[in-house]
């Protein structure tokens, strides 16, 4: 790990913690914690604010940016590193500062790029620079879903539009992704998954139903991997987590307690310890609630 954000020379993400965590419960987002509204529900909320009066520990790890997740769980402190970007990325909120793990390439960004691009759909490229300053990179949109999501990001005044073309070594390169027809989405998955270095997570695109996003990562980035990492800094005993989709299946294997919502996808529910409330019934919290009788 490589920390960049205040201190942009030191090697390695230094966490101190003056309690001893045993046990660390670690969330993921998007249909899990949070509702169908990407919100987190007042019984949720409810159930956080036990947990810490409790001595619970607790984290997230979703597929979201730190920018995209900020306004999510602005409502409530989560004081333990958290994990973004399906593990690229590691946010420390007692130093303020970000670590990158396992980060793309250039040259395989751009040739996963051409790989992906299709007459409908066009990804564009996320990363980071030395100051933490989130930049997109991208072509002409294709479809007006890419349009809509490239227009919210130059509203944004936190994320930093340029074209594809100026690209360099200088940026840590978090992902790719993409939104466009399923059928094109699924062949880039597809083509994408054969590549030894790369791995690819996929979804029904919110917008519209015949439409997917896709994102890419280097295959040696994911939950699993960096909860692995933050398990072994914070010399924690035992994982218990929460998913419901693909990407959440890494720290599954790793975990001594998996759970997935009602609404997960069926390789999550067979690799489950068990199978809890709907995400939209604060399936998550319920579960906890009973579980460690708050």
């Amino acid at each position: 790990m490589c920390s960049l954000i205040f201190q942009p020379r030191i090697l390695s993400l230094n966490i101190h913690t003056q309690q001893e965590i045993k046990q660390l419960v670690v969330f993921d987002l998007d249909r899990t914690l949070l509702n169908k509204h990407s919100q987190l529900s007042p019984f949720t909320l409810k159930t956080l604010r036990e947990m810490d009066k409790r001595g619970i520990h607790y984290t997230i790890a979703t597929g979201r940016s730190f920018l995209s997740a900020e306004d999510i769980i602005k409502g409530h402190t989560f004081s333990l590193p958290q994990v973004y970007t399906n593990g690229v990325v590691t946010w420390c909120p007692t130093q303020q500062r970000f670590s990158f793990d396992n980060c793309l390439g250039l040259d395989e960004t751009l040739a996963a790029t051409e790989i992906m691009a299709s007459n409908s759909a066009h990804p564009f490229v996320n990363a980071l620079n030395d100051q933490g300053e989130r930049i997109v990179f991208h072509c002409e949109y294709k479809n007006q879903f890419e349009k809509a999501l490239l227009e919210q990001f130059r509203l944004s005044a936190k994320t930093r539009m340029l074209p594809l073309t100026k690209l360099n070594h200088e940026f840590q390169i978090t992902n790719i992704s993409m939104i466009g027809p399923r059928d094109e989405v699924i062949s880039a998955h597809n083509t994408i998954e054969a590549l030894n270095h790369l791995i690819a997570y996929s979804g029904q695109a919110i917008e519209h139903e015949a439409y997917r996003w896709i994102d890419v990562h280097h295959a040696k980035a994911t939950k699993g991997t960096a909860i692995a990492k933050l398990k072994e800094l914070l010399n924690i005993e035992s994982i218990i987590c929460f998913g419901d989709g693909d990407n959440d299946l890494s720290m599954f294997e790793i975990a001594d307690e998996c759970y997935a919502p009602e609404n997960a996808n069926i390789e999550n529910k067979q690799a489950a310890t068990a199978v809890i409330g709907h995400h939209n019934e604060d399936g998550v919290a319920k579960f906890l609630t009973e579980r460690f009788s708050l």
